[in-house]
């Protein structure tokens, strides 16, 4: 656990570094609870901020839809924006940064994460990652009709760029070494039941398979079989880049240790997105929570901490959706083994739903494809603790919060 400090006094500068959803978030919530003080956002990126989701869906998969992936510029108007700055080191009250030294009162560290490569892969053709607008933008250009592209990874980013590839006509093979697509979040057997979708779609799914390494000219696997590619890329997974926070007295493990008030080690300092490795009191560990929601809700946490509430805490269900071969898929809670209750036929081509239970009988994870009214309902189900009956909830006739 993260021993809570006390939020400074006086408040005369705020530094957020981090001009992703939540480090402007963040600046749009100081604003908005009265904070009247400098605030500065710093970017590493040339890019005015802009949403992330949009560059695996609409902007990646239709050049010729105007999609705009900018965020929206009032919640950030309040703040002083320095863009292609980096920070170096934090000391206490102190940053140092690419442009200097900026002194702060309270540091907000919204870094995000980067995307985990094959060694090896860190640039030219078989580079291809996707993370930044400018990632986006070089992939989207690769994706020409007829290219050959080899997706590494089946997870809810590999889905979603096989969804884009096909949709610009690229013919499409992907690799996984788990036993099946989202084996890890979901389980091997909500992972099955995914699995034909590629297929359906047109794309040629291998699971099990391990890449041994990447070339100019395609994929080699472990065994040495080749796979000719136009395009290669890696979507397994994101590590973050927090090495230059040592001997800062920030503990980081596998993200930046935070309390549940999204507080740091160090007194001063906070953390929030991609980046937090946050206490949840409700599951008794700790979250990194990689997605949308988490980076749009934690800011009002990081704010009220800042400016002294006593009652800023956050500990959500945890929620994600992506959007692949045409269908909504979202997912909610947590979860220990195989689903307990099936909602729906997963082989129809109408949606269907997957619940988990505990020792207990409370839903605590519930995965719904194209049906977005059992999620909603379900979040406030598993929210609450509420034991449901399997038989009423496997019922897809029956509302969730009537189960």
């Amino acid at each position: 656990m993260v021993e809570a400090a006390g939020s400074e006094p006086d408040l005369e500068r705020v530094i957020v570094v981090g001009t992703g959803l939540a480090g402007v978030r963040t600046c749009h919530e100081l604003r908005e609870r009265g904070y009247a003080g400098e605030l500065v956002l710093l970017g590493a990126e040339p890019h005015r901020p802009y949403d992330r989701p949009p560059l695996s869906k609409a902007f990646l998969a239709d050049e010729a839809k105007a999609v705009d992936p900018a965020l929206n510029q009032r919640w950030y108007a309040g703040a002083d924006l320095r863009l292609g700055v980096t920070a170096t080191r934090v000391r206490p009250g102190v940053l140092d940064t690419t442009a200097g030294e900026l002194r702060w009162d309270a540091l907000v560290l919204a870094v995000g994460a980067t995307p985990a490569r094959l060694p090896g892969t860190d640039g030219g053709p078989v580079g291809h990652v996707l993370r930044t607008l400018d990632d986006a933008t070089r992939l989207r250009a690769a994706l020409v009709a007829g290219a050959r592209v080899v997706v590494i990874g089946a997870g809810w980013i590999g889905a979603e760029l096989t969804t884009a590839a096909l949709r610009r006509g690229c013919a499409v093979t992907v690799l996984e070494a788990g036993p099946t697509p989202l084996a890890l979040p979901l389980g091997e057997t909500v992972g099955s039941r995914t699995a034909p979708w590629y297929a359906q779609a047109g794309a040629t799914l291998r699971c099990g398979t391990r890449v041994a390494g990447v070339d100019d000219a395609g994929v080699v696997l472990d065994g040495g079989e080749r796979l000719d590619a136009d395009v290669v890329v890696q979507g397994i997974g994101v590590r973050r880049e927090l090495g230059w926070l040592a001997g800062s007295g920030i503990e980081v493990d596998a993200g930046v240790v935070t309390d549940e008030s999204c507080r740091t080690t160090l007194t001063g300092v906070y953390a929030v997105g991609d980046c937090a490795a946050r206490w949840s009191p409700r599951a008794n560990r700790r979250f990194r929570l990689e997605h949308w929601d988490d980076a749009l809700r934690a800011p009002a946490v990081v704010a009220g901490a800042i400016l002294g509430d006593p009652t800023a805490s956050y500990d959500p269900v945890p929620y994600v959706w992506s959007e692949q071969f045409g269908r909504f898929v979202q997912w909610v809670g947590w979860r220990d083994g195989e689903p307990a209750v099936w909602r729906g036929d997963p082989s129809a081509t109408t949606g269907w739903a997957a619940g988990w239970l505990d020792g207990e009988g409370r839903l605590t994870g519930f995965l719904a494809v194209d049906r977005p009214r059992d999620l909603l309902q379900a979040r406030r189900v598993i929210d609450v603790g509420r034991v449901v009956n399997p038989d009423r909830l496997a019922n897809p006739d029956v509302p969730v919060k009537e189960a």
